[in-house]
């Protein structure tokens, strides 16, 4: 692939503030970190910033990267109002909000929690998981009994306004995703009440240290089948780190993203000598090249972080956006390139 390198590098010297700027960096190369081998942190969707801004606070201190994802996407996973991500997210189908999330630091140590009702935080669960046992995943209600023991407070996690929205899908039961509704700047303000969508918040970090640690958590697919997990939870799926690479994490459609240990992928991919944009770019091309049809109805987005602190991202749908913070930036948003 060519890129305009001069249209580039006069982009990325602009400093663009948060949104003013996305539009215009669209379509960008995997931009290079342009501090001194300082922090970075990076994260799917809009969202993220609000989340890159609390783990940066650990890592402008100096702080390991582990902690810094663990606390950056404890946002989202308290917000009540972001309806992908832990409290508030929208159920299953049988109304039961049940989360899924994997931690994963420079060591290659990971732990992971699915189907997890109850726990506001699963991703300190899955923090648990990886350090207080020799597993890595516990599910449902093993899982549930593990957060309690730890002393995580069980609570109910179906907010009044997302047991609307099921209430409302149940007068019809039609499953039908919206690609993007993630990114409120790109989906339709106004949606039937029988479209809602899910989404993850992926987390990568790069700390002062130059080590890699990354955090992946979400509520899953909307009014999916109970027992239903995605790629999110999964080692190798929603979020891998290698510390000699770089690190990936994946977003929508988990079920195609497991078929193709996706972020696992472009893990390899970096090794093989891929920049981190053309790594997420080949990702997404094996799932459409594998069902072509498929993908043109769903979107599925991989977003990765090099050892050098490169970032870069690919989506099949256009739409998908993610944020960067690092000593230069703390609120840029960028969309990033798309096969579609």
């Amino acid at each position: 692939m060519k890129y305009n390198r001069r249209k580039f590098i006069g982009l990325s010297a602009l400093g663009i503030p948060l949104l003013s700027g996305a539009d215009l960096l669209a379509g960008a190369r995997s931009i290079k970190n342009m501090g001194s081998g300082g922090p970075i942190v990076i994260s799917t969707w809009d969202f993220g910033v609000a989340a890159n801004a609390e783990a940066w606070k650990v890592l402008k201190e100096g702080g390991r990267s582990l902690d810094a994802v663990e606390q950056g996407v404890w946002v989202p996973e308290a917000d009540p109002a972001n309806q992908t991500v832990g409290l508030g997210g929208f159920p299953d189908r049988d109304g039961k909000v049940t989360l899924d999330a994997c931690i994963m630091d420079e060591k290659g140590n990971c732990g992971s929690v699915a189907a997890l009702e109850h726990i506001v935080h699963p991703i300190s669960v899955a923090r648990r998981v990886m350090e207080k046992t020799p597993h890595v995943m516990l599910v449902g209600e093993g899982a549930l009994q593990f957060a309690l023991e730890q002393g995580f407070k069980k609570e109910d996690l179906l907010t009044p306004q997302s047991e609307k929205a099921w209430k409302e899908w149940l007068k019809t039961s039609q499953y039908k995703p919206v690609i993007n509704i993630e990114n409120k700047s790109f989906a339709p303000r106004k949606l039937p009440g029988n479209q809602y969508n899910h989404d993850t918040i992926g987390m990568l970090a790069l700390d002062s240290k130059g080590n890699l640690s990354g955090a992946c958590t979400t509520s899953g697919m909307a009014f999916k089948l109970r027992g239903r997990v995605g790629d999110s939870p999964i080692i190798g799926a929603g979020l891998y780190v290698d510390n000699e690479v770089g690190a990936a994490t994946s977003t929508g459609v988990g079920e195609e993203v497991i078929r193709n240990v996706g972020s696992f992928l472009v893990v390899e991919l970096m090794r093989q000598g891929y920049r981190p944009e053309e790594a997420c770019k080949e990702a997404v091309m094996r799932i459409i090249r594998k069902k072509p049809e498929t993908a043109k109805e769903i979107q599925v987005g991989f977003l990765a972080l090099n050892k050098k602190g490169e970032y870069g991202a690919y989506a099949i749908q256009k739409g998908f956006s993610f944020a960067v913070c690092d000593v230069n930036k703390q609120d840029l948003i960028i969309k990033g390139r798309s096969y579609y």
